[in-house]
């Protein structure tokens, strides 16, 4: 799993759904152990469903496309 894969998804597929909410996340790293770390911008950054928003959109739509990923967190 690289950067590039993870960034593809996220620009791809993740942010033009979120962009339509005024949001979007940005990718910042992964751990050994394959831990997406994320941070959430524009109005997902504040918004109370945000952490429904990353283990529902992001994780599912990580995990579908890049089985390696075990899990992603906000940062």
């Amino acid at each position: 799993m690289s950067r590039e894969e993870i960034e593809k998804v996220l620009n791809e597929e993740i942010n033009p759904m979120l962009a339509a909410h005024g949001g979007g996340v940005e990718f910042v790293d992964v751990t050994e152990d394959n831990v997406v770390k994320v941070k959430l911008k524009g109005m997902c950054s504040g918004c109370p469903g945000a952490m429904m928003t990353i283990s529902g959109m992001v994780e599912s739509t990580l995990k579908a496309r890049i089985p390696e990923v075990e899990r992603v967190e906000a940062v």
